[in-house]
C-alpha cells in the first residue's frame, strides 16, 4: 500500500479542529444547556466543508492492502465509520449491503469493499474490537446490516448524535448539522452518488470520495467536540 502525501496545512487543521467548538452554557438551575440547531438556509449559505485530500483516500484492493489498512487502523484508539449499500428501489427488496465500509483517522480514509479476499476478516476484527472505537452518525442501520451480512455484533459503537444531545441539542445532529455547528461550514453530500451502485467492484472517484468523506467528517467532528467538559466522558 502505497503511502499518501503529507500535507502540513491539514495537520494544521487538526490541531484547530480541538479548538474549534465552545463550551455551551448551563441552563439555569445546572441542567443541560438547551441548543437549537442551525436553519437549513443558514447551513446553505456557509461555505463548504474541504475534506480529505484523494490522495489520503486508501482503497485495500489487494489482499496485501487489507492487511496494512487493518494494522493501520488496529493501532487507533477512535476511527470515523460509515458503511455504504447498493440502494433497493423495489417495495419488498431486501439489502445485500453492507457493500463498503469506511473507516477514518485524521490523517487518511480506508475503503474496504467486501469483495476482496480477507476484507471480510479484516473488517470483523474491527467491528468488534473493544479497544477501538468507531465514531459516526445515524449508525443503527449500518449495525443492522452488518449483523444480517456478516453475523457479528459490532461493538465500541458511538453514534455522535447522543454526545450532541448530551451537549444540550434537542433535535437530532447528523453529520451535515455537526459539521456546520463545529467549524461553520457545509458539509456537501451528492444523493445521486449516494444512491449509486455501491456493490460495483470498481468504485468512481465520486464515490470513493463519498465514503472517505463520511468517516473523515465523523472524525474531525469527534477530534473537535472531545476535549468540551460536557462531551469529554461520552467520547471517549
Amino acid at each position: 500500500m502505497t503511502e499518501a502525501q503529507v500535507f502540513p496545512e491539514e495537520e494544521a487543521a487538526a490541531d484547530e479542529d480541538r479548538r474549534a467548538s465552545k463550551t455551551p452554557t448551563r441552563a439555569p438551575g445546572g441542567g443541560r444547556p438547551k441548543r437549537e440547531v442551525p436553519a437549513r438556509e443558514e447551513i446553505e449559505a456557509l461555505e463548504s466543508f474541504p475534506g480529505i485530500h484523494p490522495s489520503r483516500i486508501v482503497v485495500a484492493a489487494t489482499a496485501q492492502d487489507v492487511e496494512a489498512a487493518h494494522a493501520a487502523l488496529a493501532g487507533q484508539s477512535h476511527v470515523g465509520f460509515d458503511t455504504e449499500s447498493k440502494p433497493t428501489f423495489a417495495r419488498g427488496e431486501v439489502s445485500q449491503g453492507p457493500h463498503v465500509l469506511q473507516f477514518a483517522t485524521l490523517e487518511r480514509a480506508y475503503i474496504f469493499q467486501l469483495h476482496v479476499p480477507t476484507a471480510r476478516e479484516a473488517v470483523c476484527s474491527l467491528l468488534e474490537s473493544t479497544s477501538l472505537s468507531k465514531v459516526g452518525f445515524g449508525l443503527d442501520g449500518d449495525k443492522t446490516q452488518i449483523r444480517s451480512r456478516l453475523e457479528i455484533e459490532p461493538r465500541a459503537v458511538l453514534d455522535l448524535d447522543t454526545v450532541f444531545r448530551d451537549l444540550g441539542y434537542r433535535k437530532s445532529v447528523g453529520l451535515k448539522v455537526a459539521v456546520a455547528l463545529v467549524f461553520n461550514r457545509r458539509f456537501v453530500k451528492s444523493k445521486r452518488i449516494g444512491t449509486s451502485n455501491w456493490s460495483n467492484r470498481q468504485l468512481n472517484e465520486s464515490q470513493l470520495l463519498y465514503a472517505a468523506n463520511d468517516a473523515y467528517a465523523a472524525m474531525r467532528v469527534h477530534a473537535a467536540i472531545a476535549t468540551l467538559p460536557l462531551a469529554g466522558a461520552a467520547t471517549r
